[in-house]
């Protein structure tokens, strides 16, 4: 892995000094989630998202734990984490500006499928999450600046296409790993029943019993299953519930309530360490 000052050394201007994000969405794709930002200081929570993260660093380097494992990547690594994969990140020494979308499994089977010809059996899924791939990288980079630019249609759609497919075909699995111990059973129970009651207020005891653990078990089971608390898991599904809300209109204050927020200073703080953006933001772009 390159130092900071080998990454750094790489890029031809130093990063500014101030922050920035830009969310949209590709209605072209689905309405695909897109992202750009520079951080300095910003620092996203674990959490994990119901579509698909890609992305790559321009410039400066970035430190993230995904699923457990923690590394700093920047210019020509990648980032390809699969649904569900816990991970957070945080800005290297001179922070880091960067690129990402967020498809879906079904937008992502459909580019597979019309690019191969060939009808996919399972869930397409990334076998490796932080490549070094400086030639995709560069590839993804430039796909990614003309969806933002509103460059031409066709020219951006069949950039983004062919970069999504290469991606898959160099660093793609279509099988996902199943559960199967007495706690992976467990831990399973207890993601249930959260994502059915991430409006409640839920306690442990009853998280114990859900489980058939003791407290302590359950907590250490759920963190080697999922890489995450039960607590940090909820939390995280309030917020993709958040932003399902957010996009059909609702206010900043309605969703906190609806989505089980103690209030909606604790909904933004939350809200944006795991999307980089404000309540308001996400709702308005």
């Amino acid at each position: 892995m390159q130092s900071v000052s080998q990454k750094q050394a790489a890029d031809e201007m130093p990063l500014s000094g101030f922050e920035e994000t830009r969310f949209w969405r590709a209605s072209r794709f689905g309405g695909m989630e897109c992202l750009s930002a520079t951080f300095h200081t910003h620092e996203y929570a674990l959490h994990a998202h119901d579509t698909f993260s890609i992305g790559a660093i321009e410039k400066g380097s970035q430190i993230a734990t995904i699923r457990g494992t923690r590394e700093e990547t920047g210019p020509g690594d990648l980032y390809l984490i699969n649904p569900g994969d816990v991970h957070d990140g945080a800005p290297g020494d001179a922070g880091y500006r960067y690129r990402m979308i967020y498809p879906d499994a079904q937008l992502v089977a459909g580019v597979l499928e019309d690019v191969s010809g060939r009808s996919l059996h399972g869930m397409p899924s990334f076998a490796t999450r932080l490549p070094r791939d400086p030639q995709l990288s560069a590839a993804f980079t430039h796909a990614h600046r003309m969806m933002e630019t509103g460059a031409g249609q066709l020219e951006s759609d069949e950039a983004m296409f062919r970069v999504l497919a290469a991606l898959f075909v160099r660093h793609g699995s279509m099988v996902l790993s199943q559960l199967a111990s007495r706690e992976r059973s467990a831990a399973g129970r207890v993601r249930d029943y959260l994502t059915a009651h991430f409006d409640s207020d839920i306690g442990l005891d009853e998280l114990a019993r859900i489980a058939g653990l003791s407290r302590a078990h359950m907590i250490r089971a759920f963190r080697r299953e999922f890489f995450i608390t039960p607590h940090a898991f909820l939390t995280d599904l309030r917020v993709l519930e958040a932003r399902r809300l957010l996009r059909l209109g609702q206010s900043p204050a309605e969703v906190a309530l609806a989505c089980g927020f103690a209030d909606q200073a604790h909904f933004t703080r939350h809200f944006k360490a795991r999307t980089g953006v404000t309540p308001g933001q996400f709702r308005h772009r």
